[in-house]
């Protein structure tokens, strides 16, 4: 029985061998859509020093910061100077900073890793997990965001997934609105990271959040009125960004920077219709991404029946300036491994086609006289790329197939006395049934078809 002594961390969880599996098999084909689209990968600390982290994130970001306290006697300061890392988007840019020379000009690069944010955890979020990202270093053209788009949406319908939607908007589209109803240059920050939870707590729930922060008044709640509208508009509508340019001139302040947000987000439209990713983009005015470091473009992948996001990304064209003074374009996606793997397991999309037991096969044992015969069966076996299970003592054959059966272990090799005398292999197929028995120097051949199915 679990108890306080046994049970992880809260917000934190043990992996066994079957949800191991299964993550691996997402990573892995995460891994092989990326490479094909011509990303390299890159691995960074858990641990980044607190300056790298703080003040990038926005006010609430900085608060679910994991802190690691100074060791000796500043312990009992309470003083920090390092910190688990918050995401994979920032050490992205302080390595773009500290080795920029020696990195290509476009530097694609992915990285899956654990993060760790000291958030409330609930379903489907917890307070370790891992990110699977996908960036372009840079480059200012919207090539970068459609590939990304094109290859987030090619991960998720190699997963099995169809009935999501990526949402899309501009930094600058929403800027020139926010701008429109009187919210200062200053004060977006701000005011975007409580509309971020529109699709969370509600309009509602947002109003009452801005009048705290002082941000009220009749156009604040027509702004709102619109961006619920919007939002639901986004997520019947069959068109990807066709809507753009009779929605988004809603309290337009008639800025340059508006009309190049609204001319990229038209680029990408037309650009994506020749990508997988046509079918999925939604132009959503109300969405905002509450991190402080997005400069243009933004993207939120929303599926049926999950609260909160698949992932999520955008452009930070002034990211990687923070750490190398000098300003070089950026744009990202990232998606959380945790919340398609609750999905996938809750809708039943892991199949044993491609979540495969422990091993291949299991090579009973008889007796203790006939170790060395298993063994040597065994090492026979995996010589030839098989994964081989040995059943470390005796035991009644039919607890041995039963173990094997527990296991999703499809083949048992038997080689009893009989077998041995006869040069023999007894091979037990637990799906069907049969077995047969086949001469010792064509039972590799023989397992191999088996698992192949060619039998």
């Amino acid at each position: 029985m679990a108890s306080a002594k046994t049970q992880p961390a809260r917000g934190m969880r043990d992996f066994l061998p079957e949800d191991v599996r299964k993550r691996e098999f997402v990573i892995g084909v995460i891994k092989e859509v990326y490479q094909r689209y011509g990303f390299e990968p890159l691995e960074t600390p858990a641990v980044e020093n607190i300056e790298t982290l703080m003040g990038k994130y926005g006010e609430e970001g900085n608060q679910l910061i994991f802190k690691i306290l100074k060791r000796g006697v500043h312990e009992g300061t309470g003083e920090a100077d390092l910190a688990l890392r918050y995401d994979l988007t920032v050490p992205l840019a302080r390595v773009v900073a500290e080795y920029r020379e020696k990195l290509p000009k476009f530097f694609k690069r992915y990285q899956i890793q654990p993060v760790w944010r000291a958030d409330r955890p609930a379903r489907g979020r917890f307070r370790e997990f891992y990110q699977c990202d996908v960036d372009v270093v840079g480059t200012e053209s919207v090539i970068a965001e459609v590939e990304l788009c094109s290859a987030v949406s090619e991960v998720l319908e190699t997963l099995g997934f169809h009935d999501f939607t990526i949402r899309i908007n501009h930094r600058k589209v929403l800027g020139g609105m926010l701008k429109y109803v009187g919210v200062s240059q200053n004060e977006q920050s701000s005011f975007l990271t409580i509309l971020d939870k529109l699709d969370k707590i509600g309009a509602d729930a947002v109003e009452l959040e801005l009048a705290k922060k002082g941000f009220q008044g009749d156009l604040v709640g027509e702004l709102l009125q619109y961006l619920v509208f919007a939002q639901d508009n986004a997520q019947r509508s069959q068109h990807a960004i066709g809507e753009l340019h009779k929605i988004a001139n809603f309290m337009n302040d008639g800025s340059p920077d508006r009309a190049q947000g609204q001319w990229q987000l038209a680029q990408i439209e037309s650009l994506a219709s020749h990508t997988p990713a046509h079918k999925y983009l939604r132009f959503d005015p109300s969405l905002a991404r509450g991190l402080s470091y997005y400069t243009g473009t933004m993207f939120e992948i929303s599926v049926r029946d999950l609260s909160g996001s698949l992932g999520g990304g955008g452009r930070y064209d002034n990211l990687v300036g923070m750490f190398g003074g000098r300003e070089i374009p950026a744009c990202g996606f990232s998606l959380g491994l945790e919340r398609i793997l609750v999905v996938m397991n809750e809708r039943g999309m892991f199949s044993t086609d491609t979540i495969k037991g422990p091993a291949d096969i299991m090579v009973a044992l008889w007796s203790e006289n006939d170790r060395g015969n298993s063994l040597a069966l065994a090492m026979q076996l995996r010589a030839r790329g098989i994964r081989v299970d040995l059943y470390p003592e005796p035991d009644k054959l039919g607890k041995q197939f039963g173990f094997a059966s527990s296991r999703q272990i499809p083949l048992v090799a038997v080689l009893g006395t009989e077998e041995l005398l006869r040069d023999e292999v007894k091979l037990k197929d637990l799906r069907s049934g049969e077995q047969r028995s086949v001469k010792s120097k064509f039972v590799s051949d023989e397992v191999l078809q088996l698992i192949k199915g060619d039998k």
